[in-house]
């Protein structure tokens, strides 16, 4: 097996289980972590800016990635609005996300990895077949990649800001209820 596709077994089951967290993560009453949640707004904002910076180079990228950013807010701020805030005795404030938009972003996202794979597999035998040849790398020049990519990193950007929001907002009246007390 040539030595560039072992890295595809590594990296392939470790994205089953990050596909599998996500999409745990989209269904079901879930506690509100603030460290994490900021920690993820940072991530998403730092991938978010070092793949803009792509742009410079191909204006198509950046057009794309700025598009879905701006269809993923979008979409984070109606997904804010169809998620249910629950209060659970053990876990304290929760959230239950709506599943249909989960459901969508992880087809969405799963759609255009298997897309892309579908793509690149046929670049990549004809990398293997020429010993000492690098794969073409165009394939990660792809403006509808970035747009999908933009789409999720605008989404859980708007979508974990207002859940923090409501958080702060939930410990404001709790705690004033408890004092009124």
């Amino acid at each position: 097996m040539p030595a560039h596709l072992t890295q595809y077994l590594v990296m392939l089951p470790l994205l089953a289980w990050m596909v599998w967290r996500r999409v745990s993560r989209q269904f079901g009453r879930q506690p509100i972590r603030r460290k994490r949640m900021i920690f993820r707004i940072v991530m998403f904002a730092i991938i978010g800016g070092l793949l803009a910076l792509g742009g410079f180079h191909h204006v198509a990228l950046a057009e794309g990635l700025f598009g879905g950013a701006l269809l993923g807010g979008a979409l984070g701020l109606l997904g804010l609005r169809l998620t249910r805030f629950e209060v659970d005795p053990a876990k304290g404030d929760c959230y239950v996300p709506n599943p249909w938009i989960g459901a969508l972003l992880t087809v969405l996202l799963l759609g255009r990895l298997g897309w892309r794979l579908m793509v690149v597999w046929p670049q990549m035998q004809q990398a293997s077949a020429a010993p000492g040849a690098m794969p073409p790398m165009g394939y990660a020049a792809s403006p509808l990649t970035m747009l999908v990519i933009g789409v999720l990193v605008g989404y859980y950007i708007a979508y974990f800001s207002g859940l923090l929001i409501h958080h702060r907002r939930f410990q404001r009246t709790h705690s004033g209820t408890a004092t009124a007390l």
